[in-house]
């Protein structure tokens, strides 16, 4: 039975190469590359020689090729899927193919392997229970203060790709965004010889990588800190439901219920900001 076959490679270090996937270089019968010259040279570095056909797999040819492909596996060939570095369809070719594949009824498997996402997180020293790939953030400033504004109160660590020219002036939206003092890391370079890992304040992040760094960046950062609600924060709510006709107790109640706030300390709130009213 035909399939495709999506596999990680290495982010760096071509060491970190399975077995699996160094027998499905040379046994695959196409073999799907985000860039085929890349590929070629982790083949001549790995010393394997591919037997398949070789096509390219990119952003701007993937809807395409996506159905040349499925009829492939369809009719019986392990296609290889295989992007510059780390796993395809993160911030990489491979999502529309996969879709594709799916609704024609195509076996999908992976080779699972290096992943700069789960390696930054963990050299990290941020929280790691619960996270979020954010891939990319735009480019434009106006839009990337959007999008920072929209992250500012996520609860989960965050992770980002990032040019390394342009990290240093998103360190710095982000500090604005989220505040200079909040936890990050930056992770250049994973497993190759030059490997660092940044780790530190937004604000202090932003000074030591204002001009940019050098090689494949991750960024780390930590999740907002819980808002702890106060009753007294939302007596305007209650006493605005109450002058638009609902009932003191069903208005505090409501307002309770969407701000995670207890009832009796809301309606105490509320009676003591009438009774100072009253006595001006």
């Amino acid at each position: 039975m035909g399939r495709i076959l999506l596999a990680a490679t290495p982010i760096g270090d071509t060491g970190d190469a399975t077995p699996r996937l160094r027998a499905a270089l040379e046994t695959a019968e196409v073999i799907a590359a985000e860039d085929t010259r890349r590929l070629l040279d982790l083949c001549r570095r790995l010393e394997v020689t591919p037997s398949g056909k070789i096509v390219s797999l990119y952003e701007h040819n993937e809807e395409a090729r996506s159905a040349e492909l499925v009829a492939a596996a369809d009719g019986g060939a392990t296609v290889l899927v295989v992007t510059d570095a780390g796993m395809p369809t993160v911030s990489d070719p491979g999502f529309r193919l996969v879709g594709a594949a799916i609704a024609a009824g195509v076996h999908v498997s992976i080779l699972p392997g290096p992943s700069a996402v789960l390696s930054a997180l963990a050299v990290s020293g941020i929280e790691t229970d619960r996270f979020c790939f954010e891939g990319f953030l735009p480019r434009k400033g106006g839009e990337l203060r959007a999008a920072l504004r929209e992250l500012a109160q996520e609860r989960r660590t965050m992770v980002f790709f990032e040019s390394p020219r342009r990290v240093g002036a998103t360190l710095a939206a982000m500090a604005e965004a989220f505040g200079a003092e909040r936890r990050a890391a930056l992770a250049r370079e994973l497993t190759k010889t030059h490997e660092e890992v940044l780790r530190g304040p937004l604000g202090e992040l932003a000074e030591q990588c204002a001009d940019g760094v050098l090689g494949e960046v991750t960024l780390i950062v930590a999740g907002a800190e819980p808002v702890v609600a106060e009753a007294v924060d939302h007596v305007a709510e209650v006493q605005a439901l109450v002058d638009s006709g609902t009932r003191l107790k069903d208005a505090t109640a409501a307002v309770a219920e969407a701000r995670g706030l207890s009832r009796r300390e809301l309606y105490e709130a509320v009676l003591a900001a009438r009774s100072a009213t009253d006595a001006n």
